[in-house]
């Protein structure tokens, strides 16, 4: 073997004894008990092992820009003009040397697996795309990214994104996304998105239903048209924030419409925390949606890091193991069946929604393995575990030692 895993409580059946993985050519060729067998060895110890954490909605290109944007004035965050003003100074040197400083923060926190968004309009043309593409090939050996073009700035009455997009796609962009709140011709956009994705066979993701009540809302939409397309499992919406303000039947409703068109729901709680709830100034709304809910009526949910260091959200250390504890925080979590849900989408169910057919701890996968300080998925999400170690089709790319306390002699 190339590798053999020692002792390593697996994160879909902690209850059961540890078990030693073995490795062959980058992909999992044994799972059992006191694998005989030589090779080089990590000794887990009993800790639990998982396959790598999927990062399924962030925005590498527009990272680690806080510093160059105006601050902000009052209670209106003004996210959008703020980064506009300064993306049209974004070069494919200077894209590429922030994401890959936000990229290597999401490393060594245990992701291998990732889809970043993508902006394109007529202020950055295709730079971001550029850089990212190359960051893409260049960290290849570490995680394997996924590119989702879409118009952050509008685009039914903005030919030069929808040109770029296609542009995009012809390029090889396998994911097409949307921002609707963002274009006076809301539907008209959300259609033209759906077209694209039907005639270059991508997949959907889209940043959908940002507001503080819920009215006016693009999910039906979204719904009407994942059915009629047949493009169940294959669209995810971002934010949701608007769901989070439904009354309990009408968010019930709303998760079995989403269940039964196959429209995944992507949360990101340290987002739509900082940006919802402006227009009050005490008893301040959440604005985040509730994604355990969401899963016990069927809906499969990811929670996802979007934004870090910028006007959308001006901190983050790149760990999908604490936005998870801020999802749990924030939507009131805490039996163990509940933050092991949370656990499973920042891991399975995240997979799920980017459709990774190889993707988990079984025989032929990927060797893609986290190893974290803990002992059960639960514990992971209470207690923000950090991972010690992270392996890439078997290969070692991140080690964190453990802390070690001094004591007094």
């Amino acid at each position: 073997m190339d590798l053999i895993l020692r002792q390593a409580r697996l994160a879909h059946a902690p209850e059961t004894p540890p078990m030693d993985i073995g490795v062959q050519d980058g992909r999992i060729a044994a799972i059992e008990p006191h694998l005989t067998a030589e090779g080089s060895e990590y000794d887990a110890a009993g800790r639990l092992v998982c396959a790598g954490l999927v990062e399924t909605h962030i925005h590498l290109d527009k990272s680690r820009i806080i510093d160059r944007c105006a601050p902000e004035a009052g209670r209106d965050p003004a996210a959008v003009p703020r980064v506009a003003a300064v993306k049209h100074g974004f070069t494919t040197e200077d894209v590429y040397a922030r994401a890959r400083a936000t990229l290597e923060t999401c490393l060594v926190n245990g992701c291998t697996r990732m889809r970043t968004h993508v902006e394109l309009d007529a202020g950055v043309e295709m730079r971001s795309f550029e850089a990212l593409e190359t960051l893409r090939r260049d960290y290849a050996w570490a995680i394997d990214i996924e590119l989702c073009v879409f118009p952050q700035e509008g685009l039914t009455e903005n030919p030069a994104s929808d040109r770029l997009l296609v542009e995009a796609l012809r390029r090889g962009a396998p994911v097409i996304g949307a921002a609707p709140n963002f274009d006076r011709d809301k539907a008209g956009q959300i259609r033209r998105i759906f077209a694209l994705a039907r005639e270059y066979d991508v997949g959907l993701d889209l940043h959908l239903d940002s507001g503080d009540a819920p009215v006016d809302m693009d999910i039906d939409l979204v719904c009407d048209l994942t059915e009629a397309h047949g493009l169940g499992g294959r669209v995810a919406v971002g934010h949701g924030c608007k769901y989070a303000s439904l009354p309990p039947d009408g968010l019930l409703r709303l998760a079995r419409r989403l269940a039964d068109v196959g429209v995944a729901v992507t949360v990101l709680p340290a987002t739509d925390l900082f940006m919802q709830g402006r227009d009050q100034t005490h008893d301040i709304r959440r604005g985040v949606a509730d994604a355990n809910l969401l899963v016990t009526q069927g809906v499969n949910c990811s929670i996802s890091t979007n934004n870090v260091l910028n006007p959308f959200t001006p901190y983050g250390d790149g760990s999908l193991l604490r936005m998870a504890n801020l999802q749990a925080n924030v939507c009131q979590v805490s039996r163990p069946d509940a933050l092991r849900a949370c656990f499973d989408m920042i891991t399975t169910r995240s997979a799920r929604l980017m459709n990774l057919r190889d993707y988990g701890i079984a025989v032929g996968n990927p060797a893609d393995l986290v190893v974290l300080d803990a002992a059960t998925p639960e514990q992971a999400v209470a207690e923000i575990a950090a991972p010690l170690a992270v392996f890439r089709r078997g290969r070692r790319t991140v080690t964190r030692p453990r802390a070690v306390l001094h004591r007094p002699d």
